[in-house]
């Protein structure tokens, strides 16, 4: 089957883009990029043979020991308005700190709780190779923030090393979840669809809130006053005045509507030879704040599906209808309202004078996906939110097998076809559910299908003039 590479920005490495960072810093000494920063400790008298391959498994073995009580803490209900509260970039040295050790107190616990589910598997699932090594990659990114706990990170030295540590994480784990379910695919005797469905939705959620914390301090600390240089960022960060870190607060829903049909009409295209259409009614100008990636990636899986349906019952003449509601704004006196800091400085595009009003910033919104597709037959209904189901058919060609699993233990090869859509249903669910959102499926069998995208986005967002010098 022919496929097509979805377009994907380029970023430079972690190594190259952080080495340049260290060396551009007034307030850090030139030194060559290492993924294991640590906060310093005392020189000691111990020989220096062997003394690295001592440190890597003093580290391992502290982060086994500290699992069991980091994983009986509580996971902290991470919300965008906890993302966005350090202020619009570029951030003083002194917010950037805050956001520094805010990612801190997240981050070991949230990989803790991940390495014991993990440990909760059948022995003979976690021995395979594939699901060892993010057992392993999880073990291995505890290891690094665990001689971060205890201290404060009060200075732009450590902040540096510790958004070092940051990089490497989200390197480690940018393709766990291809790897985990070849892994289940392998081991599919041992465990079931519904053990897998229930771990994978698990594991998912958590990794999302993971990856975001990350990559939105890694995404400030480039867009702040001290080491202000967005290009040089190894994960997204946008140069944009709407922008704070990797979330725009002033996302419009149709542009990415727009934007992803055509990625997807133009897979449909080379596939089919056809190219549907798609037309945005509702409140089309409408803005929230969100994050631009998740909305990009649910709403692509749901046209996928809109679109391939539509082709393949032959009504491709009828547009697919994507229709945009406003979240109205909560008028309640005790309605809770997320102020922002105006920034104190301007930087490239950054600045106080280049920030728009948003007055008109709704609190969520809901996206209606109206295809004529056919529908969904009521024999396939029931097993769409399931990560051991697909669309494919036996006649369709996937790498590796013919289920969801198989189609996402071959993503990381970035081949996007129009086939195999049933795992993005319940991964698009995922992303959409993490803030309060879903995703609610209508089907009329032999006519077509309602899908129903909820969001929320921060809420009532209150420009903050900053107190004057």
């Amino acid at each position: 089957m022919n496929c097509i590479l979805r377009p994907t920005r380029l970023y430079p490495p972690p190594k190259a883009a952080l080495f340049a960072l260290s060396r551009r810093s007034n307030n850090a000494p030139s030194r060559p990029y290492s993924s294991r920063h640590a906060p310093k400790e005392p020189s000691t008298s111990h020989p220096p043979r062997h003394s690295e391959h001592g440190r890597r498994h003093a580290r391992r073995s502290e982060a086994e020991d500290q699992v069991p009580e980091l994983a009986k803490q509580p996971l902290h209900s991470l919300s965008l308005a906890d993302l966005v509260k350090h202020g619009r970039p570029p951030l003083s040295a002194e917010a950037l700190l805050s956001s520094a050790r805010f990612t801190l107190s997240l981050l070991p616990i949230r990989l803790a709780h991940r390495i014991q589910a993990l440990r909760n598997l059948p022995y003979i699932v976690v021995s395979n190779k594939n699901i060892s090594k993010i057992y392993n990659n999880y073990q291995h990114s505890l290891s690094t923030l665990l001689p971060w706990q205890g201290r404060t990170i009060s200075n732009l030295e450590d902040e540096i090393r510790f958004t070092e540590v940051l990089a490497e994480l989200v390197q480690t784990h940018t393709d766990t979840i291809p790897i985990l379910a070849r892994g289940f695919l392998e081991c599919r005797k041992y465990i079931s669809a519904t053990e897998v469905t229930r771990f994978l939705d698990e594991h998912l959620r958590a990794r999302i809130g993971t990856r975001l914390v990350a990559e939105q301090h890694i995404a400030l600390h480039f867009s702040s006053q001290p080491h202000f240089d967005p290009g040089a960022s190894p994960t997204p960060c946008p140069e944009h005045p709407s922008y704070i870190g990797v979330i725009d607060t002033a996302l419009r829903p149709a542009s990415v509507v727009d934007s992803c049909g055509g990625f997807v009409a133009d897979i449909c295209e080379l596939n089919y030879g056809v190219r549907p259409e798609w037309v945005v009614d509702g409140e089309a100008d409408t803005t929230f704040a969100f994050v631009p990636m998740h909305l990009e990636y649910i709403v692509t899986e749901l046209l996928k599906n809109a679109f391939r349906a539509t082709v393949e019952n032959h009504m491709n003449r009828e547009p697919i209808v994507i229709t945009i509601a406003a979240e109205p704004p909560d008028m309640r006196p005790h309605a809770k309202h997320v102020g922002l800091s105006l920034p104190t400085e301007t930087r490239g595009a950054f600045g106080a004078d280049a920030i728009a009003p948003l007055d008109d910033n709704a609190p969520g919104v809901t996206i209606r996906i109206r295809d004529r597709g056919g529908g969904i037959s009521p024999d396939v209904l029931p097993h769409i939110w399931g990560y051991s189901f697909t669309t494919f058919s036996e006649a369709d060609e996937v790498p590796g097998g013919d289920d969801a699993l198989s189609v996402i233990s071959n993503a990381s090869n970035g081949n996007s076809s129009i086939a195999g859509l049933g795992y993005g249903l319940p991964l698009s669910r995922a992303y959409a559910e993490y803030f309060g959102g879903g995703i609610g499926v209508q089907s009329l069998h032999g006519w077509g299908t309602d899908v129903y995208l909820k969001l929320k986005g921060v809420g009532k967002i209150e420009q903050e003039t900053p107190p004057k010098q």
